[in-house]
């Protein structure tokens, strides 16, 4: 009774601040850049709690502060700095610079004066993420680990319920810090799994509990912000499903706790039962997790709609196929400990990769693809390592697999604008080619206008990066390769070149489906910026989605996306991945000491 009376009140009280935030009035650019960020990154991170920012922003309360407002509309230049709506505008604050710059240092006079609070927890959240996906990683480093530091100083991790009243905390409070907790859980597995590093916070029996009594950001209506559709077309109306789909995501953040401690740890000593052990756990944890996610929040490959659904979505379905990849690729290049016959860990891996630039492909016809997270970006480079992976085991490059590689390529070098981190990512992929041997020379299209012009330089440093304990007998040799931009004009080029965009007339198209000719191959007309042009379900112009991968290119050897069970692979072809080793899960050039390595 007393839960209910609580979520009532929050409730009311979130409407109340909502409609009182309608009325308000805000000068541009504010307002826009405000709006991207609670269209296309609160409803997945949940940074900042909504009704308390907005209103103490009015009053200057205790949960807003300059340094923050800042930060959030930095964050959000991100990707509207080429938005013809909003860019021109931009020009006053120094293309957005000045919101950075204002951030910063509004959070160190803070921490000079020592006074700290929840908004500068949620600052150095957004700053963190701001500067890794610049690539900046120092700093994404050091302002998480204050984040985190700090909400233990304010006693955030512990339930807040148990002490509410002697410390006078009111049901927003309490709120709101279950909030702050869980969101920089899920930031501390996504930076700790980009980095290569061990996780900081854990939860256990004292922690806030997963649950958030606010729900009213799970009726709200959806709509892509920003992005601009044909004439006569709309996005039709989408219920939001953000609070249902960021407690989702929390859970599986704790179980991508589990994998980052007992694989991934560059630097804990893990026992081979341990190691399986973590393994057969989270694949259960995995299997229940999915089997329990709401039918409106799960995505099948093979029932998509024509339309992509809200970004938070797809990119926790893409999060999940990613963490399925990380817990299933060790075992599948490991050469102890497995069943002969047990090609599961295969299966898992390609059904989730070829899963993924499914999602991916209808979330870049729908949207475009400047406003790819991270989050999402990463998911297409760990699908592009099973591709690899592939090749590498199989000593054959199929005219399929490659296709798949190129559109991973493609989709990274369009993205890299908005997150110049994933410079990195391509680097590692262009250095398996090289050493591969395989010629993939890719001509881009030139950016269009709502495309960031930014071409950050691929990494030229070696990649001497943290692999998991994959319990190898062999290992291939480790040698440098020219950064993609130094290699000559032969056949083993693979960087890609620009060209004049495609003519207005070809059409948009669709990854290509093994079996059906009157589908387009999904590199002719890589056009990101063209949203779909119609949303009528009954339309029968949408192009077709990968429904099979022939692994190897053998026909005996195809996997389907509506029935991955049904498939033929000879133990000789299982066993050849044993003999690979895949690319780092991780972007950051560190250094692989190779001594929690079990062999």
């Amino acid at each position: 009774m007393q839960l209910e009376g609580r979520k009532e009140r929050l409730i009311n009280n979130a409407w109340r601040e909502r409609a009182f935030e309608q009325m308000a009035t805000m000068p541009e650019p504010f307002q826009y850049l405000l709006d991207s960020h609670w269209c296309w990154i609160q409803p997945l991170f949940g940074f900042v709690y909504r009704p308390t920012f907005t209103r103490d922003m009015k009053v200057n309360g205790p949960y807003y502060t300059d340094a923050l407002l800042n930060a959030l509309l930095s964050h959000s230049v991100r990707w509207c700095k080429l938005e013809p709506k909003i860019g021109p505008i931009l020009d006053s604050f120094e293309g957005g610079a000045q919101f950075f710059h204002r951030a910063v240092s509004g959070l160190h006079d803070s921490l000079k004066a020592g006074y700290v609070g929840i908004p500068t927890i949620q600052t150095l959240l957004l700053l963190s993420a701001q500067e890794f996906g610049r690539g900046n990683r120092s700093q994404a480093w050091l302002y998480s680990g204050m984040a985190f530091r700090i909400l233990d100083d304010l006693g955030i991790n512990i339930d807040s319920r148990k002490y509410s009243d002697s410390a006078h905390l009111t049901d927003e409070d309490i709120e709101l810090r279950n909030r702050l907790f869980w969101s920089c859980y899920f930031w501390d597995k996504l930076i700790s799994l980009y980095f290569g590093r061990a996780p900081t916070m854990q939860h256990s029996r004292v922690s806030p509990p997963r649950m958030i009594l606010d729900d009213t950001a799970e009726v709200e209506l959806w709509t892509p912000h920003g992005v601009e559709f044909p004439d006569g077309t709309h996005y039709p109306p989408t219920q939001a499903h953000s609070t249902s789909c960021f407690m989702k995501m929390c859970g599986l953040a704790e179980i991508l706790n589990q994998i980052l401690i007992h694989i991934y740890d560059p630097l804990r000593q893990v026992s081979e039962v341990e190691y399986y052990n973590c393994i057969q756990e989270q694949a259960a944890n995995l299997a229940d997790w999915w089997e329990e996610l709401p039918d409106y929040l799960k995505l099948l490959p093979m029932d998509l709609p024509p339309y992509s659904p809200p970004s938070h979505i797809v990119t926790l379905n893409c999060l999940y196929h990613t963490i399925n990849i990380l817990l299933h690729r060790p075992v599948l290049c490991s050469k102890s400990n497995r069943e002969s016959n047990d090609k599961s860990h295969l299966i898992q891996c390609m059904t989730s990769a070829t899963t993924i630039l499914t999602l991916f492909d209808l979330y870049r016809r729908t949207f475009g693809d400047s406003h790819v997270v991270l989050s999402l970006s990463y998911s297409v480079y760990t699908a592009a390592s099973i591709f690899l992976l592939e090749i590498q085991a199989l000593k054959y490059a199929a005219p399929g697999t490659l296709d798949k590689l190129k559109y991973c390529i493609y989709a990274l070098e369009r993205v890299k604008g908005t997150s110049p981190v994933i410079s990195t990512a391509l680097s590692l992929i262009y250095q398996e080619l090289q050493k591969l041997q395989i010629d993939i020379h890719i001509v881009l299209p030139t950016a269009q206008s709502q495309q960031p012009q930014q071409q950050t330089e691929t990494q030229t440093q070696s990649q001497l990066h943290q692999r998991p304990r994959t319990h190898h007998s062999h290992s291939p040799s480790q040698h440098q390769t020219p950064p993609p931009s130094s290699i000559s004009s032969t056949s083993q080029r693979v960087s890609p070149v620009q060209q004049q965009p495609p003519q207005a007339d070809h059409p948009i198209t669709s990854m290509h489906t093994a079996g059906v000719t009157s589908a387009p191959s999904m590199l002719p007309g890589y056009n990101y910026q063209t949203p779909v042009a119609d949303f009528e379900l009954s339309q029968t112009n949408m192009p077709q989605v990968t429904a099979t991968h022939l692994i190897g290119g053998m026909p005996n050897a195809m996997l389907t996306l509506d029935n991955p069970g049904a498939y033929e692979i000879t133990p000789e072809v299982f066993e050849a991945f044993s003999y690979a080793e895949p690319i780092t899960t991780n972007m950051a050039p560190t250094v692989d000491y190779g001594w929690d390595r079990p062999t």
